[in-house]
């Protein structure tokens, strides 16, 4: 894998995670409906390819927390849902999440696009606190999570996709860097 430029010249290169390998581990755990608002760290290599595939069905969403419902009574006929958001949308449905996902144990998914970090620092040294502050908040409510940023860290999905659906339990993949579009 290539390194993307970097930003400015005090950034160093680093490396981003592939759109088309995060599209195949979702695919790979049965997911067939996408459930989103469009967000800038997500769109190019996920979302816009995601609305292109057939073997997706895209519904476009105004409020974050009104895919959380979606995704929650999905789930209560077996069908799987991958919810896609950024973290200021996440924050703005803590409270639906609550409720559907951990008082009512559904299985909801949900990527969300760290908007405004530093490709080349870990969340809890960006200078965004809306940023900073996400994996404390859900180690708080006991949410599980996962952070996607580099080449390799996509193979992970597809487990914590099938653990959620497994355990009934929400599940929220960060994604840090913006990945690759296929």
């Amino acid at each position: 894998m290539v390194a993307a430029p970097a930003l400015n010249d005090a950034s160093p290169d680093v490396l981003y995670p592939s759109g088309a390998k995060i599209i195949n581990a979702i695919k790979a755990a049965n997911v067939q409906h996408i459930v989103a608002l469009p967000d800038i760290v997500t769109s190019d290599g996920l979302l816009w390819p995601m609305s292109k595939d057939p073997d997706f069905r895209l519904t476009r969403i105004c409020k974050e927390d009104e895919g959380v419902s979606i995704c929650g009574a999905m789930s209560y006929n077996g069908t799987r849902a991958v919810l896609m958001m950024q973290q200021t949308g996440l924050m703005d449905s803590l409270n639906a999440l609550r409720a559907i996902g951990v008082d009512y144990e559904r299985p909801i998914v949900i990527l969300v696009g760290l908007q405004g970090k530093e490709p080349h620092l870990r969340p809890q040294e960006s200078q965004s606190y809306g940023v900073r502050i996400m994996q404390p908040v859900l180690d708080a409510m006991e949410l599980s999570h996962s952070l996607i940023e580099e080449p390799g860290d996509e193979a992970h999905i597809t487990d914590a996709i099938e653990r959620a659906y497994a355990l009934s339990r929400p599940h929220i993949v960060l994604i840090g860097r913006e990945p690759e579009a296929p």
